[in-house]
């Protein structure tokens, strides 16, 4: 987006005389490409949280699993059995 953004304003700007007869222009140029990359955004997002439940189901599953269960326990009744 921003690089996008960066060489719009530099053509707009590289010619100042031309910016009073295009500042709507521009400014259209620049508000549509905003408005272009605010979707992608929210698309991101949606996919980072759909992997991060993803993640959270499957760390769940083996966390509840038998043997880690059994290990868990284990650890921590050797640490309650060690500090007390």
């Amino acid at each position: 987006m921003f690089t996008k953004l960066s060489r719009i304003l530099r053509a707009r700007v590289a010619t100042p005389h031309r910016l009073l007869g295009e500042g709507r222009r521009h400014l259209l140029a620049v508000r549509q490409e905003l408005a272009r990359d605010a979707g992608m955004s929210t698309a991101e997002y949606a996919v980072g949280t759909i992997a991060a439940c993803g993640f959270a189901a499957v760390l769940y599953k083996v966390l509840t699993s038998g043997a880690v269960s059994a290990e868990l326990q284990q650890l921590i009744e050797r640490a309650l059995d060690a500090s007390g």
